[in-house]
């Protein structure tokens, strides 16, 4: 029997976004024509947003 690799995904959260259409289709295509993928494009946002305006603690609820 042939094995079925999986991806990778150890230490990954994935995320779910609600993006207007067009939005998405626009972004899609600009990625696309640059040669990048929308995961990458979105990633290198996210470090820099982070990058620029700090980690921010999560509060420990009262069973934390």
């Amino acid at each position: 029997m042939s094995q079925i690799k999986k991806k990778d995904t150890s230490g990954v959260k994935r995320m779910n976004i609600n993006v207007p259409t067009d939005l998405h289709n626009s972004f899609k295509a600009t990625t696309a024509a640059k040669g990048l993928e929308m995961t990458v494009v979105l990633l290198e946002f996210i470090e820099n947003y982070v990058a620029k305006n700090g980690t921010v603690t999560p509060k420990k609820g009262r069973r934390g």
